[in-house]
């Protein structure tokens, strides 16, 4: 299969597939589905979609999880997402703690580097979706075309983004949730 025909969209994990929390999601019991996004992501993936997810993931660097845990939370998420009839066909993760220093963390564009190496691919025309302001920074870093959703810290971000000229993100694309943007870019309105 030739990298020109993958239909790619980018995920962030917490705030638009799955609801946030400032205490971190420790375990896959804590994991809950945002309504309408397995749902979303099954009309992505039934559309020929590639789904994948770049998350931060700093309860690992900060002692809160270990990577066995983070890997039961990512297989109750794959199987909700399949029991709804989609896929998601790669999770890509920073564990690291914020102060590391690290190039993964979002902002910063090193989980976008290392998917466009492993697929051979660039972002020109790829939707990333995030609700924090450093998703929107890091998919634009890459290339791809940043989209906000109001689940998890969306709202938070728009009103960063409003008092922030300097964050230079006109342009970003805003929805409600992910099954808004999923029938957004379904119905070729982006």
């Amino acid at each position: 299969m030739g990298t020109a025909n993958i239909k790619l969209v980018v995920l962030d994990r917490d705030g638009v597939i799955n609801h946030e929390s400032a205490d971190f999601i420790k375990s896959a019991d804590e994991w809950r589905p945002i309504k309408g996004s397995l749902e979303a992501i099954a009309r992505l993936s039934q559309a020929g979609y590639d789904v994948v997810v770049l998350t931060n993931q700093s309860g690992i660097g900060r002692g809160y999880f270990d990577a066995n845990t983070l890997a039961q939370i990512h297989v109750r998420m794959i199987d909700h997402v399949q029991q709804h009839g989609g896929k998601i066909q790669s999770i890509f993760f920073c564990p690291h703690h914020p102060d590391d220093g690290c190039d993964c963390r979002k902002p910063k564009a090193g989980l976008y580097d290392e998917l466009a190496s492993r697929l051979k691919l660039s972002f020109d025309n790829v939707f990333s979706v995030g609700d924090s302001v450093r998703d929107l920074l890091a998919a634009r870093a890459a290339g791809a075309k940043p989209v906000l959703v109001k689940t998890g810290n969306g709202r938070k971000s728009i009103k960063e983004i409003a008092n922030d000229p300097e964050l230079q993100l006109d342009g970003t694309l805003v929805f409600d949730n992910l099954s808004a943007f999923a029938n957004a870019l379904l119905n070729k309105e982006i």
